[in-house]
């Protein structure tokens, strides 16, 4: 009997410490409950702050992130389209601003355009020993007296001939009357009478244009002359001292993008100085060639005419065919159409072997521009700035892809540089040692 309180002692022992475990599980299992209850919670605050409680039967639902529910594509166009949207606005804005100070941007780019023509003979005369502001002075003069001479000759030959170019078109006219009359087309005279009448009207209808146009030519000539002193002032201070202007323009660009820019500067003026200097080249042989052409085909003004091929072609592609079309309606109304054909001809062969051999030759791939740019750009700077945004378009075009072109490389050479090592599972394994290589030094 004294044995039964033990026994009824070990079953209560043994009872309580399996109490204890079954409400230690049961705090265990609440905690995890609770823990996995606010995670959900947290997950639905965060996808969704501001909805309501889900529904029932949809509490395990979480809604997804908005900006992982658009699609892949059309993020990528949302984000470009507005970078795009604001590269257009800023270049419109540029646009502004150069259309507002129009004449001085033409005067300095065209004094850009002089001193990478006359640079290289500032370089070689101080080669030879001439003081630096001796050296410009003598170029500039030089340069400027030979411009105005080409176009004080221009002038002087048209005033010459106009009288005598006056009549041959009559009597060139009259020679186109005659033809069109005995020609396949059958023009009849009352068409001829018609055509002449109509043209009459529009030019008396044009009558206040004309006149106004004439009372703006006073203007022009303001202008122009402005734009003239304007790059001659500019000239004289790029030849004399370029370097110092170069070097304070570095100082306004970013540290950061300063080391591009000043290695892609040298490689853009080396590209325009290759294309002012080859242009005038290629436009050289094109008006003596041309020149040659009509002045043995007896067509009146061909040293004039020649001048003009050489001007336009700075222009080009435009300027070629403009100034080719002018030789050839000068030499239909005054020689007649044999020589007018001829003419097209000697045009169309010179221009051919200018843009087949010459212009490679000459120009290089340094300066290489796609035709489509060439036809794109002289365009869109003929509608922003006329025929001087149209000769300026084409050099400033060849620059941009220069510099363009350099600082793509140069970026991806900086990159490839400064790149941090690779490491983790991109790590290249360095090789084991060679069998019979010594062992390394004891540390």
């Amino acid at each position: 009997m004294s044995r039964v309180p033990g026994w009824f002692g070990r079953i209560g022992a043994g009872l309580t410490e399996v109490g204890e475990r079954l409400d230690a599980r049961r705090a265990a299992a609440e905690e995890d409950d609770e823990i996995r209850k606010d995670d959900a919670g947290g997950a639905d605050a965060s996808s969704s702050p501001r909805s309501p409680a889900s529904p029932a039967g949809t509490a395990g639902h979480v809604r997804p992130d908005p900006a992982t529910a658009v699609p892949w594509g059309m993020r990528v166009a949302a984000e470009a389209g507005w970078r795009l949207l604001v590269l257009a606005g800023t270049v419109w804005v540029l646009m502004r601003v150069i259309s507002a100070v129009q004449l001085v941007v033409l005067a300095f780019v065209s004094a850009l355009l002089i001193t990478a023509l006359l640079q290289p003979t500032v370089a070689r005369l101080r080669r030879y020993g001439f003081p630096r502001g001796l050296a410009t002075a003598l170029t500039a003069i030089l340069g400027f007296v030979i411009m105005g001479l080409v176009g004080w000759f221009v002038v002087w030959q048209v005033m010459e001939n106009i009288n005598n170019l006056a009549d041959q078109i009559q009597d060139g006219i009259d020679e186109l009357q005659r033809w069109l009359l005995n020609s396949p087309f059958h023009v009849t005279e009352d068409q001829i009478r018609d055509i002449a009448k109509s043209l009459r009207e529009a030019v008396g209808a044009n009558t206040d244009e004309i006149t106004s146009a004439g009372l703006e030519g006073v203007t022009v000539i303001v202008e122009a002359l402005t734009g003239i002193l304007l790059t001659m002032f500019s000239t004289l201070f790029l030849l004399y001292d370029g370097k110092r202007i170069w070097e304070w323009t570095l100082k306004l660009v970013p540290a950061a993008a300063r080391p591009g820019v000043a290695g892609a500067g040298p490689r853009a003026w080396r590209t325009l100085t290759a294309y002012v200097r080859g242009t005038v080249i290629v436009a050289l042989i094109d008006a003596i060639f041309i020149g040659l052409g009509i002045f043995f085909l007896d067509v009146p003004m061909a040293v004039p005419l020649a001048v003009f091929i050489f001007l336009g072609a700075f222009i080009p592609l435009v300027g070629a065919v403009i100034s080719g079309a002018l030789a050839v309606v000068v030499a239909l109304v005054t020689q007649g159409v044999f020589t007018a054909l001829m003419t097209l001809a000697v045009v169309l062969a010179v221009q051919q072997i200018e843009g087949h051999i010459l212009q490679p030759f000459i120009l290089g791939r340094a300066v290489r521009v796609h035709p489509l740019a060439v036809v794109l750009s002289v365009a869109a700077g003929g509608m922003v700035a006329g025929i001087g945004g149209a000769v300026v378009a084409v050099p400033l075009v060849a620059v941009t892809n220069t510099v363009v072109g350099y600082l793509r490389s140069h970026s991806s050479e900086a990159s490839l540089r400064y790149a941090p090592a690779p490491h983790g599972s991109t790590a290249t394994p360095e090789p084991p040692p060679p069998a019979d290589a010594p062992p390394p030094p004891p540390a």
